[in-house]
């Protein structure tokens, strides 16, 4: 899918099975994390503005809501930190305005902040700033959804997964890869992506469903190195076109199991 031109855009099908699963996750993860850590976070990273063009509901706009209606939020213990990073300013200050007013409802514990910026540097300056401070990073889940395959490197998503407890959900842009994999401007973005050159060995493969088989084990050998000990995905289609594929690394089986469900 193309970057939308405009602030706001139609809610695809596809989009709404993913925030389905989305807000299934978090009812199981804000409990689990929140009763037995004192601070937990949610990063997006590439938040957009909150909302549709028809009025649903973004993902920041569903994680705020999945703790302000949780049927649990009274065992929730920790400090909540939502982060929600959007590299379009215009959409980062629409969001801005949607979040103060649906933060107002949240406990007193709760925190949240829109950034504006790139997922990539943004993560980065983070990070640097923790290991300048000899900290690390909260227990976190961190939701990795761009539109095409630039700004999401391996190298910001190991680091990450360095952190005990950290959890990643990435949208793996298999159209966009297959379209573009041999275009010579994608090279360094797939190199990104994929933290190694060895994505190129899948252009040659002529059957699509081995090529496509082979940028899926890759991906996830990749994630396994950089620390996600449980790697899972699955697919999200529109019609009979595959558009995405989610996969979801984490340190820890039970992560995992949640995310099977």
């Amino acid at each position: 899918m193309a970057i939308p031109k405009e602030t706001l855009w139609p809610l695809e099908r596809h989009t709404l099975g993913k925030h389905l699963v989305l807000k299934s996750y978090l009812d199981a993860w804000l409990p689990i994390m929140g009763k037995w850590n004192e601070r937990i976070v949610f990063i997006d990273g590439f938040a957009g503005p909150g909302k549709y063009k028809g009025g649903e509901d973004g993902s920041p706009l569903i994680a705020l809501k999945a703790l302000k209606y949780h049927a649990a939020r009274a065992s929730i213990n920790a400090e909540v930190v939502f982060f929600f990073v959007e590299k379009d300013p215009v959409r980062a200050a629409y969001l801005e305005g949607l979040v103060q007013t649906e933060s107002r409802m949240l406990p007193s514990s709760c925190r949240v902040r829109v950034v504006p910026g790139a997922f990539d540097n943004t993560l980065s300056q983070l990070l640097n700033m923790l290991d300048e401070q000899k900290r690390r990073l909260a227990p976190s889940f961190v939701m990795i959804d761009p539109f095409g395959v630039s700004d999401t490197p391996m190298e910001v998503v190991a680091r990450i997964l360095q952190n005990q407890k950290c959890e990643v959900y990435v949208s793996f842009m298999y159209e966009a890869i297959n379209r573009f994999k041999r275009s010579y401007e994608f090279e360094g973005h797939l190199d990104r992506l994929f933290g190694a050159k060895d994505w190129r060995e899948g252009i040659g493969i002529r059957d699509p469903r081995a090529r496509k088989d082979f940028f899926y084990g890759l991906y996830k050998k990749q994630l396994r190195a950089a620390g996600a000990n449980n790697v899972v995905h699955f697919e999200l289609y529109e019609g009979d076109r595959l558009v995405y594929a989610i996969f979801f690394g984490t340190q820890h089986w039970k992560g995992a199991d949640l995310r099977k469900l």
